[in-house]
């Protein structure tokens, strides 16, 4: 396949006019500028024609629950697919959803299920990480957690997870507060997994020991943690101040105000922000009522809340929309944006060798996406997985 006339996304965070050749499901080679017209156009070669949209590579959104009904948490590999199928459909290629939680059996079900579901997976957004929101967290930020099954941070639970999984497990998400044993905790499993700091009530102290220890990564920066004030930074000015530490964030419009995308970009630096949509099932459905790790989910337009208290319950927004979001409606510049939600997730998870960016080698998965940022051509391994009809 040969992808013609389109402003391609390059690795320093550019666009540039360009071709994008692609065989056996990787990219071949990138051109860029304007070249001497060489015989590539063979007849068993299709031929795209960009019409000037932008070229970017595929999405990964770290941290999502589920999608048109499913959640990654319903333990079944059709649930899976199914998530799989829309999340590529909207221009995502590659997913490490997130768990909630759960009783510890009921946890190494679903990861068990997700390892076997990787094994045969052939269609939709590839599954290469799973990022564990809970057990080890806090009930005094819990959001949409159910805290009858919170449990402090362990080394041999931990260690299941990662067992079950098959390797799948990316992220396990602590609260340092809630354990004497925190640090010791991140000590022993930190070359196995990457920890992050999730629904924490640790102030800066707490918070900034975990990073020193090796966590080195937040969970929804600003969501289920500490306000961030002048006399107590809590986890957000941990954050700031440790440099090897990565921050997701939530675009979706409601989770945080735009001048705080703003302000966090600045403070924290572009390369270390990671934009996720923390999606629950209700993401590409009606508004209505829905479930979120057994709790009952309210769904009006963009909002999602708890039944029980009003509580933010995940988002509604997927990944593509919360990139248009922060570009369209926050101020950050397309070239940024696309970085944070391809090449630093990519980074995060380990896999910026097969994915996050249009490189010779690299899996052939690029969206094209128009002036005004509407998707219009989607290939998933060198093959046109969806296309719009300017495409037809």
């Amino acid at each position: 396949m040969i992808i013609k006339n389109v402003k391609v996304y390059t690795e320093d965070k550019t666009f540039a006019d360009g071709k994008i050749i692609i065989r056996d499901g990787v990219f071949e080679e990138i051109i860029i500028g304007q070249v001497t017209e060489r015989n590539l156009e063979l007849e068993d070669t299709e031929i795209v024609d960009g019409k000037g949209c932008y070229a970017i590579p595929g999405l990964i959104d770290i941290h999502f629950h589920g999608c048109m009904g499913d959640d990654f948490c319903d333990g079944t590999k059709e649930a899976i697919a199914r998530i799989a199928e829309y999340e590529a459909s909207i221009g995502v290629t590659a997913m490490a959803p997130a768990t909630m939680t759960l009783p510890v059996e009921e946890l190494e079900q679903i990861l068990e299920v997700a390892a076997e579901y990787k094994k045969g997976a052939t269609k939709g957004a590839d599954l290469i990480g799973i990022n564990m929101e809970g057990p080890f967290i806090s009930s005094a930020k819990k959001g949409a957690q159910d805290e009858k099954n919170m449990i402090v941070c362990d080394t041999e639970v931990c260690q299941r997870f990662l067992n079950a999984s098959d390797g799948l497990v990316k992220f396990v998400g602590i609260a340092p507060e809630e354990s004497e044993n925190s640090l010791e905790f991140i000590e022993k499993m930190k070359d196995k997994v990457n920890i992050s700091l999730a629904h924490t009530n640790a102030d800066y102290d707490k918070a900034k020991a975990a990073f020193d220890a090796g966590a080195n990564h937040a969970v929804h920066l600003y969501n289920a943690m500490p306000a961030f004030t002048h006399r107590e930074p809590g986890v957000v000015g941990a954050v700031s101040d440790s440099r090897h530490v990565t921050a997701e964030l939530i675009c979706d419009g409601v989770h945080i105000h735009p001048s705080t995308v703003r302000a966090t970009f600045k403070m924290m630096g572009e390369n270390r922000m990671i934009l996720i949509s923390d999606s629950m099932r209700a993401t590409g459905m009606p508004d209505g009522q829905y479930t979120l790790g057994g709790l009952d989910v309210n769904v009006v337009g963009n909002r999602a809340t708890l039944v029980s208290d009003g509580a933010l319950a995940g988002s509604v927004t997927n990944l593509m929309d919360c990139m248009r979001t922060a570009v369209k409606k926050m101020g950050i510049p397309l070239e940024t944006a696309v970085a944070c939600a391809t090449m630093n997730p990519a980074k995060c998870l380990g896999e910026y060798d097969r994915y996050g960016s249009i490189s010779k080698g690299k899996k052939a998965n690029v969206v094209l996406l128009d002036q005004e940022l509407d998707l219009q051509m989607v290939v998933k391994d060198g093959e046109i997985y969806k296309c719009m009809e300017i495409f037809k």
